[in-house]
């Protein structure tokens, strides 16, 4: 079976859609990057450097620092699937990160996002 085309899909052409999304609902470039590096372990520096190189998704997860294990704790439905029962490991760190940014753009708080504990 042929991989989905996101793999293959820079992070960086996705990257200004994950911003518009959460400026629209009175969010900021700041807090879409914390979300990312939350997620995956990149510094400000390390996902600036992934952004030029036009990383794709697939080398962008792979390549990750240290992807967070309080992923697990992200449930939730993105594209009509439950994130929880994605059982492909990349399509699910990226859904993960669509849930991510669901989240901020809907206002909720950011020690909630980031699951952080007596939130």
């Amino acid at each position: 079976m042929a991989k989905h085309r996101i793999y293959t899909t820079s992070f960086a052409s996705v990257y200004p859609l994950y911003i518009a999304k959460a400026e629209r609902k009175g969010r900021t470039k700041a807090e879409v990057d914390q979300v990312i590096s939350w997620l995956t372990g990149y510094s400000q520096k390390e996902l600036e450097a992934q952004l030029k190189k036009q990383t794709d998704f697939e080398t962008f997860f792979a390549k990750a620092p240290r992807i967070n294990p309080l992923r697990a704790l992200i449930k939730g439905v993105v594209c009509g699937v439950r994130v929880e029962d994605i059982e492909e490991p990349t399509m699910r760190e990226i859904r993960y990160l669509d849930k991510l940014i669901d989240e901020l753009a809907k206002g909720k708080a950011m020690d909630k996002i980031l699951r952080k504990a007596d939130s």
